[in-house]
């Protein structure tokens, strides 16, 4: 027989406490919301005062199916509630003995009295275990919190798929785009497939929800740049964090009525390609005592500009190529490579990407730059004194004093290996559209497709196609797993030289009339066609006129055949034709040498 218990709890004292003695026993009072509040005291194992209390809610204690002594909470504050509680799951532990509930109907069951919460928790962890991205099982998490949230899953047993479709139906009216959708009914969809894994519940009830078309109404369609718009995005990202300084001041224009515009009201001028190397001067000028900073806004641009190239030439995304580190370049290899770990490509497999020579070298330059800073950083940081080992006082760097408390000193023209690559800003989007409108590229073209980071991973596909390069190379190249992803979504069809393709097309004129060398009246050509060359020949069963040294080492052939064919004399009788002229006809009837549509056969019925 199970019974029904608070258990007894100890606390740190709470704030403000007061103690005093009550027959002998040493007690705390203290006020929450104007009620005071009493309490035993107990020492814990630290040596402090904690106080000692009973849970607001009953625990039931009882034996289950597998004769294993449980302790569960029943979530109840009244002692009849609590035993109400345990009389089902004595019931249910009942059932298991009598063999009327199976092990993995047990389980479920149990599980079903469990906050949603708790699998949330338990899921986190699997997807831990499997190596996912932080970002990824955040990701998860947030929309499996928002669901039950929103749809009322407190518990697995409140899984319902027409909460989620209803669900569904609300955020499609507020507008949230098929894709947005569909990454919702994933994350659903695989929570529910790993309970059923884990023997939490019997079937997913996501599995049926149909997924929303993201191809008929999408939310973000991506155009891929044209060569000029890429030349022209990397002048203006080298130079507008300069030009930034050096941008011209304008007043705002005067409302009706009020005067001249106020000085609160001035703003700078907007930048423009053609206005970006007299700003650049502007700001040398304006910042001529500060030439650190100039350098280093001159850095910045020259990083951003090396950014985009490098996304549009390797394909890279955004968060692949910011976790990059100099480690995981070779540039030295012919041709140079960049590693790419596992965890940080989508699809978690690892990949050895080739760079071109051109970025191959700016890279390579870009390096020896940053660790010309580093060491120039480091010769001019101060100088501490510090004791030696041996007693003596001595004079180091701050770059030599990290050196000796251990983190790793390449010396001054080295970069160590786990040294990032670039800086990726996180809002690298804002970013680029700064870059785009400074550089006169419009944001949105007139079929309402847009640019961002992820669009220079279209264009680096859409120029792959451009360049003739064969589909399945670039694909390997995109690294997809579909042909159709690489050539339907990532190749934009206005930028391939469709117009050369047809130019590349025979011409065929109208009023050319007949060609001149034409063999009798077969339509076939003479030496120019491909039909006498894989047709049969005259007297030579099964033999094609293309193996020439067979056909004269025949011994018919020897005794004065011209291997003429068979309409070349005049045919006045209809009598069949012998077996050496039809020859080959019975040789498709005994199935060695399959029909073509070049050849008259006898055909199926069927």
């Amino acid at each position: 027989m199970g019974t029904v218990f608070r258990k007894t709890v100890t606390r740190p004292m709470p704030a403000g406490a007061e103690l005093f003695t009550k027959n002998g026993e040493t007690k705390v009072r203290w006020k929450v919301k104007g009620k005071t509040k009493t309490a035993r005291t107990t020492t814990g194992r630290d040596g402090t005062l904690r106080i000692v209390e009973e849970t607001g809610t009953f625990l039931a204690k009882y034996r289950d199916g597998e004769g294993i002594v449980r302790e569960v909470p029943t979530g109840a504050r009244t002692r009849d509630g609590a035993l109400t509680i345990l009389r089902d799951l004595e019931t249910h532990a009942e059932k298991v003995r009598c063999r009327i509930l199976t092990p993995t109907e047990s389980n479920v069951a149990d599980a079903q009295r469990r906050p949603i919460a708790d699998h949330f928790a338990a899921y986190r962890d699997h997807q831990i275990a499997k190596g996912l991205s932080k970002v990824r099982i955040a990701n998860t998490q947030r929309r499996l919190a928002a669901l039950a949230n929103e749809c009322g899953f407190g518990r697995l047993s409140d899984l319902d798929a027409n909460s989620f479709e209803r669900w569904l139906a609300v955020r499609t009216a507020a507008g949230m785009s098929p894709g947005n959708r569909n990454e919702y009914r994933q994350e659903l969809v695989g929570f529910g497939n790993w309970c059923v894994k884990s023997r939490r519940i019997l079937s997913n009830p996501f599995v049926h929800v149909p997924k929303a078309d993201a191809k008929a109404n999408p939310s973000r369609q991506r155009r891929s740049m044209t060569e000029a718009e890429l030349r022209q995005l990397l002048f203006v990202a080298s130079r507008r964090p300069l030009a930034e300084y050096g941008r011209l001041s304008v007043a705002a224009d005067p409302v009706d009525g009020e005067g001249p515009a106020k000085r609160s009201n001035w703003t700078y001028a907007p930048l423009t390609a053609g206005d970006l190397d007299a700003a650049c001067e502007r700001a040398r000028d304006r910042l001529r005592n500060n030439p650190a900073f100039v350098a280093e806004l001159e850095r910045r641009g020259r990083e951003r500009a090396l950014i985009y190239k490098a996304l549009v030439l390797t394909g890279l995304r955004k968060g692949e190529l910011a976790s990059l580190t100099v480690g995981q370049l070779d540039l030295d290899a012919s041709p140079a490579l960049l590693v790419l770990d596992a965890a940080s490509e989508k699809n978690r497999e690892g990949s050895t990407l080739p760079i071109r020579a051109d970025l191959a070298a700016d890279l390579r330059e870009w390096l020896q730059d940053k660790a010309a800073v580093r060491q120039d950083a480091a010769r001019n940081a101060p100088t501490i004194r510090i004791d030696s080992q041996d007693g003596k006082p001595e004079k180091r760097n701050a770059t030599q004093l990290r050196g000796r408390q251990g983190v790793v000193c390449q010396g001054w023209s080295t970069l160590p290996p786990t040294e990032p690559l670039f800086q990726v800003p996180t809002g690298l989007i804002r970013i680029l559209d700064r870059d785009l409108q400074a550089a006169g590229i419009p944001k949105r073209d007139d079929r309402g497709r847009t640019l961002d980071v992820h669009a220079l991973r279209h264009s680096f596909g859409t120029l792959l196609s451009k360049g003739g390069v064969a589909p399945r190379t670039a694909q390997a190249a995109m690294r997809h797993s579909s042909i159709d992803l690489t050539m339907n979504t990532y190749t934009d069809p206005r930028l391939l030289d469709v117009h050369a393709a047809v130019d590349a097309l025979p011409d065929l004129p109208l009023n050319a009339g007949m060609p001149q060398q034409c063999e009798r009246k077969t339509g076939t050509y003479d030496d120019n066609s491909v039909a006498p060359n894989v047709a049969p020949t005259s007297g030579n069963r099964g033999l094609l006129g293309s193996i020439a040294d067979q056909v004269r080492k025949d011994g018919n052939n020897a005794k004065g055949s011209t291997g003429d064919d068979v309409n070349r004399f005049a045919v006045t009788t209809k009598k069949p034709l012998s077996s050496a002229d039809n020859g080959w006809r019975e040789v498709e009837r005994k199935g060695v040498e399959p029909s073509t549509s070049a050849l008259r056969t006898q055909r199926s019925p069927n």
